[in-house]
């Protein structure tokens, strides 16, 4: 079974920066795409980027050119460095695979953006 831990959510002041982690275990990581989502209140969760296994990205509108992803095959681990945060981009984050999710989703990591 597929778990997903993410973590290096918080709070930050509109213009700052936080770099997210999610690690993947009981896949073959290395063979997936894999994207981070969020979920404002309110709001349907949504997919603002994910990277291929062979390192080809993708960005929504709303976080491109603040936003990368990476990622580390050897650690099984999918990095999002988010710069100029915006109140807009508060939300709960998550990451999972791209197209088909996996059914079990992690516990998400909270990012507020607030001053």
């Amino acid at each position: 079974q597929v778990q997903l831990v993410e973590s290096g959510g918080g709070l930050v002041q509109p213009g700052g920066s936080l770099r997210l982690s999610c690690v993947v275990s009981g896949s073959d990581f290395r063979l997936q795409t894999i994207g981070w989502y969020r979920q404002a209140p309110g709001n349907q969760r949504e997919l603002i980027t994910d990277i291929m296994h062979t390192g080809h990205t993708t960005y929504d509108t709303s976080v491109k050119g603040r936003f990368t992803i990476s990622r580390d095959n050897a650690k099984m681990t999918v990095y999002l460095q988010m710069n100029s945060l915006k109140p807009e981009d508060a939300a709960v984050y998550y990451c999972n695979r791209v197209p088909l999710p996996w059914d079990s989703w992690g516990q998400g990591t909270q990012v507020t953006v607030s001053s």
